[in-house]
């Protein structure tokens, strides 16, 4: 049940106030935990025809073999019709695509009922991305990754490509760098709401400025860990996740032992793996079994979901002992959220006062982009 707060704590969705619904596929074979596979899945596609194409597919209302729709921002792919596609797989880029589980999407949007063409437009090296989650432990997930997960809306930082204008309410910076006597930066911002927002997605605010540091330091590291981008995240040596026991061609099961700590992939072992790490859930699904379900569930014969790796790839292994690093430091970033979930001293009476809440109407929606060209259906060029 979410928190019921008292103190006039602004809302999440009045301080970052442009947010898209997440991505709606419309069917799972465009995005796998590997890009091989999925160019296997387009050639699959491609050789088929006739009803045995459209069966392949997965056609919904939304999508079908005969869509007219154009490419995706920033995306090199055909526009003419899947019916009498030709060609090669566009690259698969990595998305988010369940909570800490990078996976790999084809990024046609003749594959995707609906794609979200506005956060394509903002998806850069400078962009993060954050997702309302609904669960009380982590109400937000922040990635540098396109998020293509569901069920909550989705808040990028930035309104441009290129790290320009601040997805905030207009004037909360200045707002915030007088009571603070330090001018705080769009990220310091971002990393202060991933460590103090609430789970009814109010965000206390501060004018103390040594608490302020203290939330803004614990958020930048939560931002560095679920960001995954950079220098690699590692646990002191002896706790460091090792594989014990070589894990086998195809597992097809996970099991853990809270006594020995260690995770088993069938005959396979890793530890140490920390209770916290396997315990750790968002929305009520552990993520540990998430990620390892979506890499060893069995797919209907005959789909295009059906096509993958015929053995248990070794960066999966990679991916693990380090997703299996990121929850158990996250986890002990956890109980640092009670503290610095203080009544609000800069509630949002004053943020109204300021004339800075509630936003206004253009700061929820997307910023325009008027010298972009973008490739329409069958060719054609929209100026957008």
């Amino acid at each position: 049940m979410p928190c019921v707060t008292h103190d006039d704590a602004p809302l999440l969705a009045d301080l970052m106030p442009w947010s898209v619904a997440p991505l709606r596929p419309g069917r799972t074979w465009p995005t796998a935990p590997d890009p091989g596979s999925l160019k296997a899945r387009w050639d699959a596609l491609l050789k088929a025809e006739g009803p045995d194409r459209q069966a392949l597919f997965e056609a919904t209302r939304s999508r079908t073999l005969d869509s007219a729709v154009g490419q995706l921002p920033g995306q090199s792919t055909g526009t003419e019709r899947l019916a009498r596609a030709e060609g090669p797989c566009a690259e698969p880029v990595r998305v988010l695509a369940a909570p800490f589980d990078e996976q790999w999407l084809i990024p046609d949007h003749r594959l995707i009922d609906t794609a979200r063409p506005e956060l394509w437009r903002v998806a850069d090296a400078h962009q993060v991305f954050t997702v309302e989650t609904g669960d009380a432990d982590t109400p937000l997930l922040a990635t540098s990754r396109l998020p293509a997960l569901r069920p909550g809306r989705v808040r990028p930082l930035w309104r441009r490509p290129g790290g320009t204008e601040p997805n905030l309410a207009p004037g909360l910076l200045d707002h915030l760098s007088a009571r603070l006597s330090d001018r705080p930066t769009a990220a310091d911002v971002l990393a202060w709401i991933l460590a103090t927002v609430r789970p009814d997605l109010t965000v206390p605010l501060t004018d103390d400025s040594e608490l302020w540091r203290a939330g803004v330091a614990s958020g930048h590291r939560m931002l560095w860990l679920m960001r995954r981008d950079g220098e690699r995240p590692k646990l002191p040596g002896g706790r460091r996740p090792y594989v014990r026991a070589p894990l086998p061609a195809r597992p097809l099961t996970l099991h853990y032992d809270e006594d020995e700590e260690t995770l088993h992939l069938d005959e396979g072992r890793i530890s140490p793996v920390p209770p916290q790490a396997w315990d750790y859930e968002v929305a009520g699904v552990r993520v540990l079994e998430s990620w390892f379900t979506a890499r060893t569930a069995p797919a209907d014969p005959g789909t295009l979901a059906a096509i993958r790796p015929a053995t248990w790839p070794q960066p999966w292994t990679s991916e693990l002992l380090e997703l299996i690093t990121v929850l158990t430091l996250l986890a002990e970033l956890r109980p640092r959220r009670a503290g610095l979930q203080a009544v609000s001293a800069v509630t949002a009476g004053e943020l109204r006062e300021a004339g800075i809440l509630p936003p206004p109407a253009s700061a929820r929606r997307p910023a325009s982009v008027l010298d972009h060209h973008e490739e329409g259906p069958e060719g054609q060029f929209a100026l957008i």
